[in-house]
């Protein structure tokens, strides 16, 4: 495994420094308190893992699902959330909740997500288009802060017409965001080609004042590195690649301090992971039941490349108790080893889509006016 010199430069999020430099990406369904976690349990403890996304709207009204998502459990630290929302005054009281009630240590606003229920509202992704809206935002944001570091999460626009992410990190710097963390692709793009690594470079040199961390391809521990050596980023936001693969923590630690350990677990070691991960998740909902159903869409993902028949695929896609899911990855070949190619993309990959935005929205970069505190989604989780 390729190493990296000892004397990178520490990441620092405001008080708090990220090491090795790595982040778990916030993910609607997926970066609960249970997957961060079995990464946290993977990684050591190093790097930030941030909450799945939290509806400013939603957070401020207490809707009861939102409220428990941003539970943290008792050893993470420092506790990362993601807010979204498209209204300044919501994420301003959002922000001011969040530290009167000590619910987090770091702040993180998506400006990245491409689904239709969110750009067309004009939230996410389509969000920084506007700029006096984003500005308008981040002022909130890091006013109402404190002492918390605000960052951003962006994409490099809405399609190849309309790029916004250099014009964006310069509204950050100017607000006092902490960091960006730029994924090198367009909305329109969705999950589909290959992120864009020279937009990451362009976005550090751009605002050299603050860290930039790049997103987008990274499959493997190598990937980040090269990521790093490529674009002079601070450091990489890990989002698809860990999917199935919460163990791809540890390998980036490995990675970044120069051990070149890797784990290629056997069948049996990802069937004891996948056990744990269901019930974590039963234990957070606090119904068995829930949590095994909740579990049933990473099953593909942590079996991707072993030789699993259609059959019992379809089998455990439908399991509704740890005993029912635990009898039937005992039936699997546990003793097959790693496959080859498992390290590769995973997860979504379409692209090309049509970006679904408020009418007249692209009339005017700086014309405001059609967007309202109605746009706030009222429920969380992306």
């Amino acid at each position: 495994m390729t190493t990296l010199a000892p004397s990178l430069p520490l990441l620092r999020i405001g008080p708090h420094t990220v090491q090795p430099p790595v982040v778990l990406a916030p993910m609607a369904g997926i970066t609960n308190a249970p997957f961060r976690t079995l990464c946290r349990e993977f990684s050591g403890g190093k790097g930030l893992f941030v909450s799945e996304m939290i509806t400013t709207r939603a957070l401020v009204e207490r809707n009861e699902k939102t409220m428990q998502l941003i539970h943290f459990d008792a050893s993470e630290t420092p506790r990362s959330i993601q807010l979204y929302g498209v209204d300044p005054v919501t994420v301003g009281k959002a922000v001011r909740m969040i530290v009167d009630e000590d619910l987090a240590d770091h702040i993180d606003l998506n400006f990245g997500c491409p689904v239709p229920k969110v750009t067309r509202k004009g939230g996410g992704s389509a969000l920084p288009y506007k700029r006096p809206l984003l500005r308008a935002i981040l002022n909130q944001a890091v006013s109402n802060a404190g002492d918390l570091p605000v960052t951003i999460k962006m994409r490099k626009g809405i399609d190849d017409d309309h790029m916004t992410y250099l014009d964006a990190g310069r509204i950050a710097v100017e607000e006092g965001v902490t960091a960006v963390a730029l994924h090198g692709r367009t909305a329109a793009q969705h999950y589909g080609g290959t992120a864009d690594w020279d937009a990451v470079a362009r976005l550090k040199e751009h605002v050299p004042e603050i860290p930039v961390l790049g997103n987008g391809d990274i499959w493997c521990a190598d990937d980040a590195l090269r990521m790093m050596r490529e674009t002079g980023c601070d450091g990489v936001v890990v989002g698809r690649g860990c999917l199935g693969r919460p163990w791809l923590f540890g390998d980036l630690v490995s990675a970044f301090e120069g051990t070149g350990t890797r784990q290629a677990p056997a069948l049996r070691k990802v069937a004891d992971v996948m056990l744990r991960h269901a019930t974590l998740l039963g234990e957070w909902i606090g119904d068995e039941t829930r949590g095994v159903i909740d579990f049933r869409k990473h099953v593909a993902w942590y079996l991707k490349g072993f030789s699993v028949g259609s059959e019992m695929r379809k089998k455990l896609a439908v399991t509704s108790s740890l005993e029912e899911l635990g009898g039937q990855l005992g039936e699997l070949d546990l003793d097959q080893p790693w496959p080859d190619g498992a390290d590769g993309p995973r997860g979504r990959t379409s692209g090309n889509n049509r970006v679904v935005l408020p009418d007249g929205w692209l009339k005017d970069p700086y014309d405001c006016a059609g967007v309202s505190p109605d746009a706030e989604l009222d429920t969380s989780g992306g």
